[in-house]
Protein backbone atom coordinates (compact mmCIF):
# COMPACT_ATOMS: atom_id res chain seq x y z
CA UNK A 1 0.00 0.00 0.00
CA UNK A 2 1.36 3.49 -1.22
CA UNK A 3 2.13 5.96 1.81
CA UNK A 4 -0.49 8.78 1.17
CA UNK A 5 0.18 12.15 2.32
CA UNK A 6 -2.53 13.51 4.24
CA UNK A 7 -4.20 17.39 2.53
CA UNK A 8 -4.20 19.94 5.01
CA UNK A 9 -8.38 20.25 5.25
CA UNK A 10 -11.14 21.27 7.06
CA UNK A 11 -8.06 21.28 10.94
CA UNK A 12 -7.27 24.08 12.25
CA UNK A 13 -3.02 23.32 12.33
CA UNK A 14 -0.45 25.72 13.94
CA UNK A 15 2.89 26.18 14.27
CA UNK A 16 5.42 28.09 17.01
CA UNK A 17 8.27 29.67 15.36
CA UNK A 18 10.79 30.63 17.58
CA UNK A 19 13.02 33.22 16.87
CA UNK A 20 16.13 33.44 18.61
CA UNK A 21 17.40 36.88 19.86
CA UNK A 22 16.17 38.85 17.30
CA UNK A 23 17.46 42.55 18.61
CA UNK A 24 21.27 40.82 18.86
CA UNK A 25 21.62 38.07 16.05
CA UNK A 26 19.29 40.03 12.93
CA UNK A 27 22.45 41.92 10.85
CA UNK A 28 21.44 41.03 6.94
CA UNK A 29 17.69 41.49 6.72
CA UNK A 30 16.99 37.89 8.71
CA UNK A 31 13.34 39.09 9.26
CA UNK A 32 12.51 38.35 5.60
CA UNK A 33 13.44 34.42 7.02
CA UNK A 34 10.69 35.25 9.56
CA UNK A 35 8.38 36.76 7.15
CA UNK A 36 8.47 34.33 4.54
CA UNK A 37 8.30 31.29 7.16
CA UNK A 38 4.92 33.15 8.92
CA UNK A 39 3.27 34.15 5.31
CA UNK A 40 3.48 30.40 3.83
CA UNK A 41 1.74 29.23 6.66
CA UNK A 42 -0.87 31.97 6.60
CA UNK A 43 -1.33 31.54 3.26
CA UNK A 44 -2.37 27.55 3.73
CA UNK A 45 -4.71 28.43 6.63
CA UNK A 46 -2.18 27.48 9.10
CA UNK A 47 -2.06 29.78 12.46
CA UNK A 48 1.74 31.06 12.73
CA UNK A 49 2.67 32.78 15.77
CA UNK A 50 6.36 34.39 15.91
CA UNK A 51 7.61 34.06 19.70
CA UNK A 52 11.10 36.49 19.98
CA UNK A 53 13.03 35.40 22.30
CA UNK A 54 15.70 38.09 23.51
CA UNK A 55 18.12 38.15 25.72
CA UNK A 56 16.86 36.66 29.24
CA UNK A 57 14.40 35.12 27.96
CA UNK A 58 12.66 31.83 29.67
CA UNK A 59 14.09 28.76 29.08
CA UNK A 60 10.91 27.23 29.60
CA UNK A 61 9.23 28.74 26.48
CA UNK A 62 11.78 26.53 23.67
CA UNK A 63 9.65 24.27 24.47
CA UNK A 64 6.63 25.41 22.74
CA UNK A 65 8.81 26.13 19.82
CA UNK A 66 7.85 24.20 16.65
CA UNK A 67 10.52 25.81 14.14
CA UNK A 68 13.74 27.45 15.72
CA UNK A 69 15.20 30.43 13.71
CA UNK A 70 18.75 32.42 14.52
CA UNK A 71 20.22 34.87 12.15
CA UNK A 72 23.97 36.57 12.04
CA UNK A 73 25.75 38.88 14.13
CA UNK A 74 29.05 40.51 14.83
CA UNK A 75 31.33 38.79 17.03
CA UNK A 76 30.38 41.30 19.80
CA UNK A 77 26.89 40.27 19.73
CA UNK A 78 27.78 36.88 19.60
CA UNK A 79 29.55 36.99 22.67
CA UNK A 80 26.66 38.32 24.64
CA UNK A 81 24.15 35.79 23.73
CA UNK A 82 26.95 32.93 24.56
CA UNK A 83 26.85 34.91 27.90
CA UNK A 84 22.90 34.57 27.94
CA UNK A 85 22.78 31.00 27.06
CA UNK A 86 22.48 29.08 30.48
CA UNK A 87 23.26 25.43 30.75
CA UNK A 88 20.00 25.04 31.15
CA UNK A 89 18.91 26.63 28.03
CA UNK A 90 21.67 24.78 26.00
CA UNK A 91 20.27 21.54 27.56
CA UNK A 92 16.98 22.34 26.43
CA UNK A 93 18.29 23.18 23.09
CA UNK A 94 19.67 20.27 22.45
CA UNK A 95 17.25 18.08 23.39
CA UNK A 96 14.93 20.21 20.70
CA UNK A 97 17.44 19.52 17.82
CA UNK A 98 17.88 16.02 18.71
CA UNK A 99 14.37 15.34 18.90
CA UNK A 100 14.27 16.56 15.33
CA UNK A 101 12.94 20.31 15.63
CA UNK A 102 13.54 21.74 12.53
CA UNK A 103 16.00 24.55 12.57
CA UNK A 104 17.47 27.37 10.70
CA UNK A 105 20.48 29.20 11.84
CA UNK A 106 22.46 31.76 9.54
CA UNK A 107 25.95 33.03 9.53
CA UNK A 108 26.68 33.81 13.40
CA UNK A 109 24.28 31.35 14.82
CA UNK A 110 25.49 28.70 12.40
CA UNK A 111 28.68 29.35 13.85
CA UNK A 112 27.43 29.51 17.33
CA UNK A 113 25.91 26.02 17.27
CA UNK A 114 29.75 24.69 17.01
CA UNK A 115 32.13 24.25 19.04
CA UNK A 116 33.95 27.12 19.05
CA UNK A 117 34.63 30.69 16.82
CA UNK A 118 38.02 32.05 17.02
CA UNK A 119 38.35 35.72 16.48
CA UNK A 120 40.98 37.82 14.41
CA UNK A 121 42.70 38.54 17.52
CA UNK A 122 42.86 35.10 18.69
CA UNK A 123 40.13 35.25 21.21
CA UNK A 124 37.55 32.36 21.44
CA UNK A 125 34.16 31.99 21.91
CA UNK A 126 32.30 29.22 23.27
CA UNK A 127 29.93 27.39 21.36
CA UNK A 128 27.03 25.12 21.87
CA UNK A 129 28.36 22.65 20.80
CA UNK A 130 25.41 21.12 19.12
CA UNK A 131 26.98 20.59 15.78
CA UNK A 132 30.64 19.16 14.81
CA UNK A 133 32.46 21.64 13.66
CA UNK A 134 34.64 25.06 14.98
CA UNK A 135 34.85 28.17 13.34
CA UNK A 136 38.69 30.34 13.04
CA UNK A 137 38.86 33.43 11.59
CA UNK A 138 42.46 33.68 9.64
CA UNK A 139 43.58 36.91 10.83
CA UNK A 140 43.25 40.88 10.87
CA UNK A 141 43.33 42.34 7.15
CA UNK A 142 42.52 38.72 5.88
CA UNK A 143 40.01 38.73 2.95
CA UNK A 144 36.50 38.06 3.72
CA UNK A 145 34.39 35.50 1.77
CA UNK A 146 31.23 37.71 -0.10
CA UNK A 147 29.37 37.60 -3.37
CA UNK A 148 26.15 35.69 -4.19
CA UNK A 149 26.86 31.77 -4.44
CA UNK A 150 24.70 29.05 -5.33
CA UNK A 151 24.72 25.49 -3.73
CA UNK A 152 23.65 22.10 -4.56
CA UNK A 153 22.07 19.93 -1.75
CA UNK A 154 21.78 16.18 -1.13
CA UNK A 155 18.71 15.95 -3.32
CA UNK A 156 19.76 17.86 -5.98
CA UNK A 157 18.47 21.03 -5.26
CA UNK A 158 20.03 24.44 -6.15
CA UNK A 159 19.48 27.05 -3.27
CA UNK A 160 20.77 30.61 -4.12
CA UNK A 161 21.77 33.20 -1.54
CA UNK A 162 24.53 35.95 -0.74
CA UNK A 163 27.41 35.25 1.97
CA UNK A 164 29.29 37.50 3.69
CA UNK A 165 31.40 35.80 6.74
CA UNK A 166 35.53 36.42 7.87
CA UNK A 167 35.44 33.22 9.65
CA UNK A 168 36.01 29.62 8.28
CA UNK A 169 33.64 26.87 9.67
CA UNK A 170 35.26 23.36 9.12
CA UNK A 171 33.13 20.12 9.65
CA UNK A 172 33.63 17.50 11.74
CA UNK A 173 33.73 13.84 9.45
CA UNK A 174 30.56 13.09 10.83
CA UNK A 175 28.62 15.90 10.11
CA UNK A 176 27.26 16.40 6.69
CA UNK A 177 27.26 19.87 4.59
CA UNK A 178 23.90 21.23 3.89
CA UNK A 179 25.50 21.55 -0.07
CA UNK A 180 28.22 21.41 -2.23
CA UNK A 181 29.07 24.84 -4.03
CA UNK A 182 28.25 25.32 -7.80
CA UNK A 183 29.80 28.80 -7.52
CA UNK A 184 31.12 31.11 -3.84
CA UNK A 185 33.71 30.31 -1.53
CA UNK A 186 30.99 27.70 1.11
CA UNK A 187 32.31 27.25 4.76
CA UNK A 188 36.13 28.00 4.30
CA UNK A 189 36.53 28.57 0.26
CA UNK A 190 39.01 25.67 0.45
CA UNK A 191 36.65 21.99 0.29
CA UNK A 192 33.95 23.37 -1.34
CA UNK A 193 31.14 22.45 1.34
CA UNK A 194 28.77 25.05 2.39
CA UNK A 195 26.98 24.55 5.58
CA UNK A 196 25.88 21.76 7.78
CA UNK A 197 22.89 19.59 8.17
CA UNK A 198 21.78 17.36 11.43
CA UNK A 199 18.64 15.61 12.28
CA UNK A 200 16.26 18.47 10.63
CA UNK A 201 18.69 21.55 11.59
CA UNK A 202 20.25 23.13 9.06
CA UNK A 203 23.34 25.61 9.21
CA UNK A 204 24.81 27.92 6.45
CA UNK A 205 25.67 31.18 5.44
CA UNK A 206 23.29 32.63 2.50
CA UNK A 207 21.66 35.63 3.42
CA UNK A 208 20.03 37.26 1.37
CA UNK A 209 17.75 36.39 3.09
CA UNK A 210 17.47 32.95 2.01
CA UNK A 211 13.83 31.72 2.03
CA UNK A 212 12.23 34.26 0.14
CA UNK A 213 14.32 33.07 -2.82
CA UNK A 214 14.42 29.66 -1.88
CA UNK A 215 10.55 28.63 -0.94
CA UNK A 216 10.89 25.20 -1.02
CA UNK A 217 13.66 25.30 1.92
CA UNK A 218 10.69 27.37 3.43
CA UNK A 219 8.12 24.83 2.71
CA UNK A 220 10.73 21.72 3.78
CA UNK A 221 11.16 23.59 7.64
CA UNK A 222 7.09 24.29 8.07
CA UNK A 223 6.19 20.53 6.82
CA UNK A 224 8.58 19.02 8.90
CA UNK A 225 7.22 20.92 11.51
CA UNK A 226 3.92 19.42 11.22
CA UNK A 227 5.31 16.06 10.91
CA UNK A 228 7.32 16.16 14.53
CA UNK A 229 4.00 18.07 15.91
CA UNK A 230 1.18 16.46 14.73
CA UNK A 231 2.25 12.76 13.85
CA UNK A 232 0.99 12.92 9.99
CA UNK A 233 2.96 13.74 6.85
CA UNK A 234 1.06 16.26 5.91
CA UNK A 235 0.70 17.73 2.44
CA UNK A 236 1.15 21.55 1.47
CA UNK A 237 -1.00 23.39 -0.61
CA UNK A 238 1.11 24.34 -3.75
CA UNK A 239 1.89 28.58 -3.88
CA UNK A 240 2.27 30.49 -6.59
CA UNK A 241 6.15 30.78 -6.40
CA UNK A 242 6.52 32.51 -9.53
CA UNK A 243 8.13 35.96 -8.27
CA UNK A 244 10.81 33.92 -6.32
CA UNK A 245 11.55 31.93 -9.21
CA UNK A 246 12.43 35.21 -10.93
CA UNK A 247 14.48 35.83 -7.89
CA UNK A 248 16.74 32.67 -8.32
CA UNK A 249 17.29 33.26 -11.80
CA UNK A 250 18.78 36.61 -10.98
CA UNK A 251 20.84 35.11 -8.83
CA UNK A 252 21.32 32.26 -11.15
CA UNK A 253 22.23 34.31 -13.90
CA UNK A 254 24.47 36.72 -12.32
CA UNK A 255 26.66 33.40 -11.15
CA UNK A 256 26.12 32.17 -14.89
CA UNK A 257 24.90 28.93 -14.01
CA UNK A 258 21.59 26.89 -15.07
CA UNK A 259 19.12 25.82 -12.02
Amino acid sequence: MKNRQSPIVNIQYSITIGWLYPELMSTYGDQGNIIVLKKRCEWRKINAQVLKLNEGFNEKLLDSIDILFMGGAQDVQQEIVSNDFTSSKVKILKKKVENGTPGLYICGAYQFLGKYYKEADGNKIKGLDIFDLYTEHPGVGKERLIGNIAIKTSDGSVVVGFENHGGRTYLGKNLKPFGQVIKGYGNNSIDSTEGAIYKNSIGTYLHGPILPKNPLLADYLIKTALKVKYDKDLELEKLDDSLEEKARMAIAKRLQIAI
